[in-house]
């Protein structure tokens, strides 16, 4: 259910409203748009105290939101959500940025020289791959802690925030100690105690969708993020599984404008992944851009071929520098900007 205010209401006027969902045992989620401020209360049977603050001198209107996922709707927040990341970067806006870096983190010294490759290419966002869920159980699982100290000793030194996944409870305090956004990847977006826990602390999340994910379960996994009070979530499209076999996975292009009229969330691409092959990588990116997404994922690696994970998809420096510049093409063609 969400509470719209009259316009010009008080802070004494929100707290009014916010301290009866408490009395009632919900959670108050507050949204202050332009002109009106927006109150959710989300949960079982909310409905039926709908006349109490229909009754409030304060409030202009209640009214159900009718999708499954109600934080993560339109119907609660109409204007776009912008996630800031540091005090220059922020996620959502009309600024498109590329977050890009190897997928493992292999060594101290690979991790700073990707990243200097990497910003200087035009990159603000640095990844890298601290926790690796591999497919098969003797491929290289990642560093661990000591591969969150290399990347955020890499961020610090270059002055780029930092993006790593963390795959169970436990590790999403140590990710969020690490690093600017924790990311939830494609094997666990319905893994909820995990989602649970990245929503009770403060970093942004990145959520990828499931490789057999239907949007509105991605909706419903970024759901459990916003009900812990996390409102900084990014949904990452990055491809499905479909019957086609000469890609990797199948990039879904279509969930860029479904996703921005269902969700005021921002919406980024991992064309690395969507397709898996770099000689179309940069293809997709492009196409990626043109589609409208916020922000895109890019693999990249000095010797792809010496790689401990995703060689054959990671663009050598030179592609990525060239690829940065065709990007900011496409991006002034739909009326956005690349901070570049």
């Amino acid at each position: 259910m969400i509470i719209t205010l009259k316009k010009g209401s008080k802070q004494k006027d929100i707290k009014a409203v916010t301290d009866k969902i408490k009395v009632f045992g919900y959670k108050p989620h507050i949204s202050k748009g332009k002109d009106f401020t927006i109150i959710g209360m989300i949960g079982e049977y909310a409905e039926k105290y709908k006349e109490a603050f229909e009754a409030m001198d304060t409030v202009e209107h209640v009214s159900e939101i009718q999708k499954p996922y109600k934080l993560a709707s339109r119907e609660f927040k109409k204007e776009n959500t912008i996630v800031r990341i540091s005090r220059d970067i922020e996620i959502g806006g009309k600024r498109i940025h590329v977050i890009a870096g190897p997928c493992a983190i292999e060594d101290k010294e690979l991790m700073i020289n990707t990243a200097k490759i990497v910003k200087s290419a035009g990159s603000t966002i640095l990844r890298g791959g601290a926790y690796k869920p591999r497919s098969s159980p003797y491929a290289f699982q990642g560093l661990g802690e000591k591969g969150l100290e290399y990347i955020k000793n890499a961020g610090a030194k270059i002055h780029m925030p930092t993006v790593s996944e963390a795959m169970t409870v436990e590790q999403v305090g140590l990710v969020s100690k690490y690093c600017s956004i924790v990311q939830i990847g494609a094997r666990n977006v319905q893994n909820y105690d995990l989602l649970k826990a990245a929503g009770k602390q403060k970093k942004p999340v990145l959520l990828k969708r499931g490789m057999a994910t239907t949007i509105k379960e991605l909706l419903l996994s970024a759901e459990y993020i916003l009900s812990q009070g996390n409102y900084n979530v990014i949904l990452c499209e990055r491809g499905i599984r479909t019957f086609e076999t000469a890609t990797r996975f199948t990039m879904d292009l279509n969930a860029v404008p479904v996703l921005k009229k269902l969700s005021h969330l921002p919406v980024v691409l991992d064309p690395s992944h969507g397709i898996g092959i770099r000689e179309h990588v940069g293809t997709m990116a492009k196409a990626c851009v043109a589609a409208g997404a916020d922000g895109i994922i890019i693999e990249v690696h000095p010797q792809p071929e010496l790689a401990l994970s995703d060689g054959p998809q990671s663009l050598l420096p030179d592609q990525f520098k060239n690829l940065m510049k065709e990007l900011d093409l496409v991006a002034k063609a739909v009326g956005r900007e690349l901070l570049y």
